[in-house]
């Protein structure tokens, strides 16, 4: 019979002076051997989100995260309620519109590119 191996355990140090970074948007690309996630917060009004943290994984890692916001989400949704639908203004990745802004985020394919969205309002230009 196999033995199971024995789980090992990782101590995790969390700084004292390490500062929390708040973001409400986040920007993901991917070039074959890494993917890129940069958070972003956006405010009200501005016409711009501003990265503030940009984080580099390999895609395993991108990978075991992806499945580890899955499994926690879930455990959140268990223990306070599920998660409601976006607010209006939330982001619909097919045309691109956020917040009644078109947003265009490059991709390595020529697929990746939103179709364009007749109903889209038109940029504004100052």
């Amino acid at each position: 019979m196999a033995e199971q191996p024995t789980p090992r355990q990782l101590n995790v140090e969390l700084p004292n002076d390490l500062t929390a970074t708040y973001a409400n948007f986040a920007i993901i690309s991917h070039s074959p051997h890494e993917v890129v996630v940069d958070f972003a917060q956006m405010l009200p009004g501005m016409p711009k989100a501003k990265v503030q943290t940009r984080v580099l994984l390999t895609p395993a890692n991108a990978k075991m995260l992806w499945q580890a916001l899955g499994q926690n989400i879930a455990k959140y949704e268990r223990r306070f309620g599920k998660i409601g639908a976006q607010q209006a203004g939330g982001f619909d990745p097919k045309s691109g519109i956020l917040g009644g802004m078109q947003w265009t985020v490059g991709g390595d394919d020529p697929g990746d590119e939103p179709e364009p969205d007749t109903d889209a309002p038109e940029k504004e230009t100052s």
